[in-house]
Formats: C-alpha cells, sequence, structure tokens
C-alpha cells in the first residue's frame, strides 16, 4: 500500500510539473498576425508582397512582412500596424518557412499562425532594413 501510495502521488507529481512548464511557455509562443506592409509598417495590398508576381516595372519601395501577437485584428490597407512588431524581407524564403508560411507565393493579410513568437531564427528584426 505504502508504495502504490507513493508511485501515484511521484506521478501525479510529474504530470502537475509538465502541465506547470506547458502554461509558463505560454508567453514564449503566441498567435501571430502577419501584413504585407511598407518599411514604416503601413499596410499594402498583399500582392506587394507575392514573390511569385514577378513584376519588373515595381515599386522603389522595399516591401515586408510584419509580424505580431499583437497583428491579429483586421487592418485595412492604408492603416499603420501597432509599434512593437517585427519584419523580414517578402522573399525570404527562410524567415516564412520558420513561420510555417508557403516558401513562395502571396500571403494574406491578417493571417494568423500560433506558436511562432521565438520560432524566427532568420526572421529579421524591425530594426533592420533590406537592401533591394
Amino acid at each position: 500500500m505504502s508504495s502504490r501510495s507513493v508511485s501515484l502521488t511521484s506521478t501525479f507529481l510529474l504530470l502537475a510539473a509538465g502541465g506547470a512548464a506547458a502554461c509558463d511557455n505560454d508567453d514564449d509562443y503566441q498567435d501571430a498576425g502577419f501584413y504585407c506592409a511598407d518599411a514604416n509598417g503601413v499596410v499594402v495590398d498583399e500582392d506587394y508582397c507575392d514573390d511569385d508576381d514577378n513584376r519588373s516595372g515595381g515599386s522603389a519601395l522595399p516591401f515586408f512582412i510584419w509580424y505580431s501577437s499583437a497583428y491579429r485584428s483586421g487592418y485595412p490597407v492604408g492603416s499603420t500596424l501597432p509599434s512593437g512588431g517585427n519584419k523580414f524581407a517578402y522573399n525570404d524564403r527562410a524567415a516564412r518557412q520558420s513561420f510555417g508560411l508557403p516558401a513562395s507565393g502571396k500571403i494574406g493579410n491578417g493571417t494568423v499562425k500560433t506558436s511562432v513568437v521565438g520560432k524566427g531564427g532568420s526572421a529579421r528584426s524591425s530594426s533592420k532594413s533590406s537592401g533591394g
């Protein structure tokens, strides 16, 4: 009876510790919304971030895919995204894939992915800019 009680108590404690660890990770992994925007965080038509679109006379402005857990609600074209987000070049295939996005093509404004914050090993922060 004593060893069975100890075994059940140990099992319960291990399960409880695992549950507590999962709760602690909520700050590291959250839902993030993705938007096509210019370097200043102004939302533009998602066609500007479609790297499959071979537009030859495109805009001189660089476009980025901006992401943040604060971007889950809808921001229309022309609105400025709230501060605190991050960005990477729209044609950065590795960054796209690290967030579970398609490696190429169009990403709809307002796309939400779960558990992406903290993944972006190849993502660029908002303080960096792209050379073209």
